[in-house]
């Protein structure tokens, strides 16, 4: 039984068991993999500046980088970024706990019952294939132009891919584990815990990702409703006035803050399924 259905006290142990030298080799190889990863960016960077310094590129559309650099830098020294980045993040994150802890819920009653699965399920994915700027009309109309809107509809963009995940997750159990589980007699919350919990949990992570990178899109259409402040109200003031590098800075820090705060979600999930042995792991 102990085999089929892993621990974390067992895989604690195992990973205590490592030697120093081989978690040392394990954290060489995250950061080589970082540097891996940053190669393609700054090689399309480089080409983009070069473009730009020859005139290929005209700088009234796209800017070269160290025009874009320029400008990030003096909205960091004027405090203006930090207040745009610090509402963005506030309103992404409320949004996310939110929308999760609702998928969170309900993606798990409508994965392990199958009556809640016929009744809400339908109307779930129903509500899944509205597009997201639908909601905005609504939202304004129902709660104003106030963070409680923005919050929501950042709510809504997380809440359907981790509820899915987490509910396909589950119905993908498989169904001779949770046999296994019941011939050692374990209860409904030690099934849940030493079966369902463990089977699961990569599907959940995938979700919680998926979703987190919906709430970043999400982001830029809530601050379009009468926000004075963020990266999607910066965006949109750039286009408005006619700034170029600030709509491109904009862009480039949605996009590192999004990798930054998936690379969060991402590591954590390793940590949780330290037990896997899987094929991405290598």
């Amino acid at each position: 039984m102990s085999r089929l259905l892993p621990t974390t006290k067992t895989s604690s142990n195992r990973q205590r068991s490592l030697p120093v030298k081989a978690r040392r080799s394990l954290t060489l190889k995250f950061k080589l993999n970082w540097l891996k990863g940053l190669i393609i960016p700054f090689l399309l960077l480089i080409i983009w500046e070069i473009l730009s310094q020859i005139g290929f590129l005209p700088s009234n559309l796209l800017p070269a980088p160290t025009a874009v650099i320029s400008t990030i830098w003096e909205l960091l020294v004027s405090g203006e970024l930090f207040n745009h980045i610090s509402i963005t993040l506030y309103r992404v994150a409320l949004g996310f706990a939110i929308g999760t802890g609702i998928a969170t819920v309900l993606g798990a009653l409508t994965g392990y019952s199958r009556l809640l699965y016929e009744l809400l399920d339908p109307l779930l994915q129903s509500l899944r294939s509205i597009p997201s700027l639908a909601w905005v009309p609504l939202f304004i109309l129902w709660m104003g132009i106030y963070e409680t809107s923005k919050v929501a509809l950042i709510a809504v963009g997380v809440f359907f891919p981790v509820y899915l995940n987490l509910m396909s997750g589950l119905q993908g159990v498989d169904r001779k584990l949770v046999e296994v589980g019941k011939v050692y007699r374990l209860n409904s919350m030690q099934l849940i815990r030493r079966v369902f919990l463990p089977a699961t949990m990569p599907a959940y992570i995938v979700g919680l990702r998926s979703g987190l990178g919906l709430g970043w899109m999400f982001v830029v259409a809530a601050e379009i409703m009468g926000a004075s402040a963020g990266l999607g109200f910066l965006l949109v003031d750039g286009q408005t006035t006619g700034r170029p590098e600030i709509v491109i800075a904009s862009i480039l820090l949605f996009a590192i803050l999004g990798k930054l705060t998936d690379t969060a979600i991402a590591s954590l999930g390793k940590r949780l399924l330290h037990w896997q042995d899987a094929y991405g792991s290598l």
